[in-house]
C-alpha cells in the first residue's frame, strides 16, 4: 500500500512539475515599471525589479489581507500591495505598514520567497524541495554563457501539459512527417531507427539513418537542476552565414493542462556575420520559425490529457521511455523525502 501510494504522488509531482529544479518564470524584458505576475508549478508569484536592479520573487500574496502584490507598484526594492500600501522586501519580511506608525507587523518574515538569477533575457527562480531547501549553483548551458554564441529568446503559452513538451523535444522521428512542409525539416528518411547515448546530465537520441539533413538528434539535460533540450536545425545557405541553427528549449509547468515555453535560437557567429544573422532572423526567418513551432502547439493542445494513459510505444520511443523513467525516479524520491517530514508535522 505504501509503495503504491508513492508511485500514485510521484505521478502528481511530475504531472505539476518537480521540486528542487530551476524554471525560468519569464524575459527580462517583461519586468518594467511595475510587478509581475506569473504562474508556475500551479502556484501565484510575483516578480519585481527593485531599483539596484536585481529582480526579486515572492508568493504573490499580501501578507496583511491576501490581495496580489502583482497588482502593487515597486517601492525601491520592495513591492507595495495597491490595497492598504504594505510593503514587502525581496525575502518576504514585512518592510513597512504605512498606514499605522510602529505597526507589530513590521520585520515580521510572512510570505514565501525564491532565489532569482537573471541570464541572457532569462529570469530564473528556483522550486527547493525537501531533498535540496537550498538553491545549488544554476548550470546553465554553454549557449546562455559563451560570448560566442548569438541568441534570441523566445517565449509562448501552451494549451498542454509540460511532460507533453519534454516528450516532443526527444522525438526526432516527428520532424519528417509534423514539419514536412516547413523551410528547414522537408527532408530526409521516412523510415529509420534511433539509438540513445548517455551524457554526463541525461542523454542524447539519434536517428542512426541520417545526421545533418533534418531534425535528426536532440539531447536532453536533466541532472544538474535544470531541464531543458538541445537540436541543431540544418539552415540552408539562403537562411544566413552560421551552418546549422540551435534551438535550445525550455518548459515551465503553469498548472496541469497548461506550460510555458522558452526557447532560444542560437547560433557560433561573430562580427559581422553576427549582425547579418540577426538582422536576417528578424526580418526573414522568425515567422517561418514561428510556423514549426505552431504545428508542435496545435498537434500537443489537440491531444487529450490521458494520452499516456492509452499509448503503444515503439522503437522511435526510447527517448521518451528514457526521459520518463530518469524524471519518474527524481519524482519518487521526492515525495519519499517528504514523507517523514509530514508524518513529523502530523504529530
Amino acid at each position: 500500500m505504501m509503495i503504491d501510494n508513492l508511485a500514485g504522488l510521484a505521478e502528481r509531482r511530475l504531472d505539476n512539475g518537480l521540486l528542487g529544479q530551476w524554471y525560468i518564470l519569464a524575459k527580462s524584458s517583461q519586468l518594467a515599471d511595475k510587478p509581475l505576475g506569473v504562474r508556475a508549478l500551479g502556484r501565484d508569484l510575483v516578480l519585481w525589479r527593485g531599483e539596484d536592479n536585481m529582480v526579486r520573487c515572492l508568493d504573490d500574496r499580501c501578507p496583511h489581507r491576501g490581495a496580489p502584490l502583482s497588482r502593487g507598484q515597486m517601492a525601491g526594492n520592495h513591492v507595495a500591495c495597491q490595497y492598504h500600501g504594505v510593503q514587502v522586501d525581496g525575502d518576504g519580511v514585512i518592510a513597512r505598514v504605512p498606514a499605522l506608525a510602529n505597526c507589530a507587523l513590521e520585520g515580521r518574515k510572512a510570505v514565501q520567497a525564491y532565489m532569482v538569477e537573471e541570464h541572457e533575457d532569462g529570469v530564473f527562480v528556483y522550486f527547493p524541495s525537501a531533498e535540496q531547501p537550498v538553491a545549488p549553483p544554476l548550470a546553465l548551458p554553454v549557449e546562455l554563457h559563451d560570448p560566442e554564441f548569438a541568441t534570441f529568446l523566445c517565449t509562448a503559452t501552451w494549451d498542454t501539459n509540460y511532460r507533453y513538451v519534454l516528450d516532443n523535444l526527444v522525438d526526432p522521428m516527428h520532424g519528417i512527417y509534423l514539419h514536412a512542409d516547413t523551410f528547414t525539416l522537408s527532408e530526409g528518411l521516412t523510415e529509420d531507427l534511433v539509438s540513445v547515448q548517455k551524457t554526463p546530465g541525461g542523454f542524447v537520441i539519434l536517428r542512426r539513418g541520417q545526421q545533418g539533413l533534418n531534425f535528426d538528434k536532440a539531447e536532453i539535460d536533466y541532472e544538474n537542476g535544470l531541464i531543458y533540450g538541445r537540436v541543431e536545425i540544418p539552415y540552408p545557405p539562403a537562411g544566413g552565414p552560421g551552418g546549422m541553427m540551435r534551438v535550445l528549449a525550455m518548459v515551465t509547468p503553469i498548472d496541469l493542462t497548461r506550460c510555458q515555453i522558452f526557447f532560444w535560437r542560437c547560433r557560433r557567429l561573430s562580427g559581422l556575420t553576427r549582425d547579418t544573422w540577426r538582422f536576417m532572423y528578424r526580418a526573414a526567418f522568425e515567422q517561418r520559425h514561428w510556423d514549426v513551432l505552431e504545428q508542435d502547439r496545435e498537434m500537443l493542445a489537440a491531444m487529450p490529457n490521458d494520452a499516456r494513459d492509452h499509448e503503444l510505444l515503439y522503437q522511435h520511443d526510447l527517448g521518451v521511455g528514457n526521459l520518463r523513467r530518469a524524471l519518474g525516479r527524481k519524482a519518487l524520491s521526492q515525495v519519499a523525502a517528504e514523507m517523514p517530514l509530514a508524518a513529523h508535522a502530523a504529530e
